[in-house]
């Protein structure tokens, strides 16, 4: 069975990096996809009582296999991860899981992204507290296309203004930015 593309409400919006350029601050986008949209969609494609996750340590790496069952046998795909910055283990046990789905196709299309960069006014860029650039908005997937696996047409909204501060791919231009 072939697993779907993500919708738009399952790929989440996240700042990878912010920094100062000669055309202004300006802020870089990553989309990436939650375990628990793994979960979901492995649910979907398999049903429940067809696939399963395991973990090993292996080498001080946390690894998270997932087990399908196609037929009467069991095909397992492995991966590890990475700690996070919050919850360390948790993040760890969550990356790797991810990392997993990949490894079934869950959400692989999200490597096809185009580089999405935002200046100000479609990110509100500053200085914090602590003299260092910030970026506090929230940003969504409005609208997502595929072909062939790869993505083809992107729009991102910022969630406070609910503005399209990011449009690309088939039909669309990407945003002239200064």
């Amino acid at each position: 069975m072939k697993i779907r593309p993500l919708k738009p409400d399952e790929i989440e919006v996240r700042i990878a990096e912010i920094r100062a350029t000669t055309n202004g601050n300006m802020a870089r986008l990553l989309l990436y996809k939650t375990a628990r949209t793994d979960m979901d969609i492995l649910d979907e494609t398999f049903g429940p009582e067809n696939w399963q996750v395991d973990y090993k340590s292996i080498d001080g790496k946390l690894y998270c296999g997932i087990g399908v069952r196609i037929g009467t046998e069991w095909i397992w795909k492995w991966n590890t991860g990475t700690e996070s910055n919050m919850e360390a283990q948790k993040g760890e046990a969550s990356d790797a899981m991810k990392r997993s789905g990949f490894c079934w196709g869950t959400g692989r299309e999200l490597y096809t992204a185009p580089d999405i960069v935002l200046f100000y006014p479609k990110a509100t860029i500053k200085e914090n507290s602590k003299g260092k650039l910030a970026c506090y908005d929230h940003f969504s997937v409005r609208d997502i296309g595929y072909t062939d696996g790869k993505i083809t047409r992107l729009v991102i909204a910022n969630d406070a203004t609910g503005a399209e501060v990011f449009a690309w791919g088939t039909g669309r231009q990407a945003p002239v930015q200064p």
